[in-house]
């Protein structure tokens, strides 16, 4: 837990930072989009991953690479932000950092979070039944879904809200039933 904490210690004030700038130059929702592709192209990219995070790696070759991938529409800020965290050494917590911002993303634009993981792919009513009860359950002014893929569900879904889950799935019925038949 020590190391979760340090890890904390070092994302919350880049994350808070990169807020400040956002909300300084009116672009939070800007810097929002644009941290989502980072994190989304992160995520999707092994090799990427491993090249950012590899100490013996030259910053400025860092620096290139991250000047490709956000070339197109990505803010000038967000792009410098990117370089500081090479600069610092600490592109290595880039998710981190994403993640958190968003966070203070959506705290500051009254959105909460479900994590919906399905057994199939949600159809757009599904997604949109999913974040009418999830609004009217936690009183946002919004709500922003993240989907997984999980066919071990067999059918249903798994909602989970911060803290609190609602398990709507077949494979958590099967599970109840088999818990009150022991």
């Amino acid at each position: 837990m020590a190391n979760s904490s340090m890890i904390g210690s070092i994302v919350e004030p880049y994350a808070q930072a990169l807020m400040s700038i956002a909300q300084n130059h009116d672009l939070t929702d800007k810097f929002g989009d644009d941290v989502r592709l980072i994190l989304e192209m992160w995520e999707s990219s092994e090799q990427l991953r491993s090249f950012l995070g590899n100490p013996l790696v030259n910053p400025d070759a860092k620096k290139g690479v991250l000047r490709q991938i956000t070339q197109e529409g990505t803010d000038a800020y967000v792009q410098r932000f990117l370089f500081l965290l090479v600069d610092r050494g600490r592109i290595q917590f880039l998710d981190g950092v994403c993640q958190t911002y968003l966070a203070l993303l959506r705290k500051l634009n009254q959105t909460v979070l479900a994590q919906v993981t399905s057994a199939v792919e949600l159809r757009d009513e599904e997604r949109t039944a999913i974040a009418e009860r999830t609004q009217a359950m936690t009183n946002a002014r919004h709500v922003e879904i993240e989907t997984r893929i999980d066919p071990d569900l067999i059918g249903g879904v798994i909602i989970q809200v911060g803290s609190q889950v609602i398990d709507a799935s077949l494979r958590g019925q099967l599970r109840r039933i088999g818990l009150a038949l022991a």
